[in-house]
């Protein structure tokens, strides 16, 4: 079995926006998806995670893209294994079109926790450490990695949401993909207009469950670049969030 997976996916017209341009929610779910097809291939997937009260959570996620697929558009999503220690792994994307054509990529890292504890927990302890076996050193992902996002105190609320059902994920907490959608939704449908998503990037710090508020703190940085901070309702901050337009 290769290394490096290879999926092909659809850009369905209700994944859509407005420009018939693929959401970026739906292309993390795509990336996310990927990942879950590559790893449980390879024996250390979430089906098989589950069953040892164990799973892998995304820690955090950059993507940064060229081009969105269009409506009705078959592209491919490869995923890698970049490194792994012994907390936590990273995974790299590239989403390339059936014509070769490469969009964008994307970058990942995640942990590997106690479902009962919620705690990390040794990846290597799977199988002997078999995610060894599946990394690749010699494949290019040409986007930063990223930092830590850093925002001043300057930081203005702009929107408090609720959760409910359709947030949660089968870890039972706020569903990764979703947090991207609630930032995407800060700026107004006119703003899309005329501007495209360059570069996304979130990191996770903890978590939040169905019910709690979501306040977001929304900061300029630099021209057509802006920080997020996400709060949940006890005053605990969830995660960070980049986003780059042109």
């Amino acid at each position: 079995m290769d290394k490096v997976g290879r999926y092909e996916f659809l850009a369905e017209p209700f994944h859509c926006d407005f420009s018939g341009r693929l959401f970026m929610g739906h292309l993390g779910n795509h990336m996310l998806n990927a990942a879950d097809f590559h790893s449980s291939a390879r024996g250390f997937g979430m089906k098989y995670l589950m069953t040892i009260n164990r799973s892998w959570v995304l820690s955090r996620l950059a993507i940064e893209m060229e081009e969105m697929p269009q409506q009705y558009t078959k592209f491919n999503v490869e995923t890698w294994v970049e490194s792994a220690m012994r907390y936590f792994t990273s995974r790299n994307f590239s989403v390339i079109g059936e014509d070769g054509k490469t969009y964008g990529y994307g970058r990942s890292i995640w942990a590997m926790i106690d479902t009962e504890s919620r705690q990390p927990t040794d990846i290597f302890s799977i199988d002997n450490g078999a995610i060894n076996n599946w990394i690749v050193k010699d494949k290019e992902c040409p986007i930063d990695k990223g930092g830590r996002v850093k925002m001043g105190d300057d930081a203005q609320l702009v929107r408090t949401i609720d959760t409910y059902y359709n947030d949660v994920d089968i870890n039972g907490h706020i569903n990764s993909v979703k947090y991207i959608e609630h930032v995407l939704d800060l700026w107004p449908l006119d703003w899309y207009r005329n501007h495209q998503i360059r570069r996304f990037e979130i990191a996770y710090v903890a978590e939040a469950h169905a019910g709690d508020q979501l306040s977001f703190y929304k900061e300029q940085t630099a021209d057509n670049d802006y920080c997020i901070r996400i709060v949940r309702t006890d005053g605990t901050e969830c995660c960070r969030s980049r986003v780059t337009f042109k």
